[in-house]
């Protein structure tokens, strides 16, 4: 019998983030939102790549991402716009983190 570790089963961070993507609407995403824990991307960025980078602690690529404003974190301004909206968004947590964009542009 072999064993293997959580974790240990040979699949990229990315691969396993992908399992952890999923669409939801503004409801879920507001107690994070006001938690300061959500964090909007920018299309041209993999949701997967990002928490990827969180989740190994890449500090240099995510700090360039919140610098260039492909990586926002959301505040109330942005919350207001959504309760009227109400938009899906796909989202990935990366705890504590959670990452979004809305699924229409």
């Amino acid at each position: 019998m072999k064993y293997v570790l959580l974790g240990e089963d040979g699949a990229s961070a990315e691969e396993k983030l992908s399992g952890y993507t999923g669409v939801v609407p503004w409801s879920y995403l507001r107690p994070h939102c006001q938690n300061g824990v959500l964090y909007f991307l920018d299309p041209a960025l993999a949701l997967t790549d990002v928490g990827a980078a969180i989740a190994r602690n890449e500090s240099t690529k995510v700090e360039a991402w919140l610098k260039s404003g492909d990586l926002v974190k959301l505040g109330e301004v942005h919350s207001v716009q959504w309760e009227k909206e109400s938009p899906e968004f796909e989202s990935l947590v990366v705890s504590p983190f959670v990452l979004c964009r809305p699924v229409a542009w």
